[in-house]
């Protein structure tokens, strides 16, 4: 079979689940470059090749995968995060280009602080809770790199996918075990205290996609729709305790509840609560300052 054949077979198949047939073309890219070591500019040049056997059987496999709303980040096995690579399997979320905002947010602040702003003190030390496949840690790692960074998650499994990550990334992250929610207090004080945790409530469930919604993590997405800001609440109370004076907590937040956020983050005693539109004009992130007594 010729690469031209491979890929009318492999889009006429999927194009009967996927509607969008741009998306289906870009898995075929993926995988192309995946098995065949074929960049997209390759395959052009590339259609007449003779496809070898085994990567035939590559590609079946995946698309027996994709045809069951796998995504395709686990499909593959990895992805990429501001710029860098992540392994990536169903004991963790597949990172979010929203969340890299949020990074690329601390990274700024931390930037302009260098001239008189935010951050005073070096190194900083820098806690991320719930931190799944690692990713915000080690990009804050990588572009921090005089700071101490700790990263903390519920999940066994994906403590072992973070850890890979940071030895894949070469970044040095102190990993730590533990369920937020049952926390009487964390491993230390911290400047910065970030998280992406579970926001989604169970009533949103009808607007997920299947690739997500059969897939991914249940426990890293959903709350209940009685208390959606579980997290936020505990880590906030947490926060008030383990922030030093003037640091700054930074979350991911539910598009839908900005407003709550802040005022809850007002009433725990934060001050300077600043929430942040994504590229998508969504409430998604929120900057908060440990207020000084």
């Amino acid at each position: 079979m010729r690469v031209k054949d491979l890929r009318v077979d492999f889009i006429s198949v999927l194009s009967e689940i996927y509607d969008d047939v741009e998306e289906v073309h870009s898995f075929f890219y993926i995988l192309s470059e995946k098995f065949l070591g074929l960049k997209r500019v390759d395959v052009a040049i590339s259609l007449d090749m003779i496809v070898p056997a085994e990567v035939i059987h590559d590609f079946v496999q995946a698309q027996k995968l994709l045809q069951s709303h796998v995504p395709i980040q686990y499909v593959v096995g990895d992805t990429e995060f501001y710029g860098l690579p992540f392994i990536v399997n169903p004991a963790v979320l597949i990172p979010r280009p929203e969340t890299e905002e949020l990074v690329d947010w601390i990274i700024k602040d931390y930037h302009t602080s260098r001239t008189g702003g935010l951050f005073k003190k070096e190194p900083l030390k820098i806690l991320d809770i719930g931190t799944g496949s690692g990713c915000i840690a080690i990009s804050l790692a990588k572009h921090l790199q005089n700071a101490q960074i700790f990263a903390m998650d519920i999940s066994e499994k994906a403590i072992e996918v973070a850890k890979a990550n940071a030895k894949l990334n070469n970044v040095d992250i102190r990993f730590v075990l533990s369920d937020i929610l049952n926390s009487d207090t964390l491993p230390d004080d911290f400047d910065i205290i970030v998280s992406n945790p579970p926001y989604v409530r169970d009533l949103e469930k009808k607007e997920i996609q299947p690739n997500v919604l059969d897939h991914e993590p249940h426990l890293a997405l959903f709350v209940s729709d009685t208390d959606p800001l579980i997290f936020y609440k505990k880590i906030a109370e947490l926060a008030k305790d383990n922030l030093i004076a003037n640091g700054i907590l930074y979350f991911e937040i539910n598009q839908y509840l900005g407003s709550d956020t802040q005022l809850m983050m007002e009433h725990k005693g934060f001050e300077s609560v600043q929430l942040r539109k994504d590229f998508y004009a969504n409430d998604r992130m929120m900057r908060a300052t440990k207020r000084t007594i």
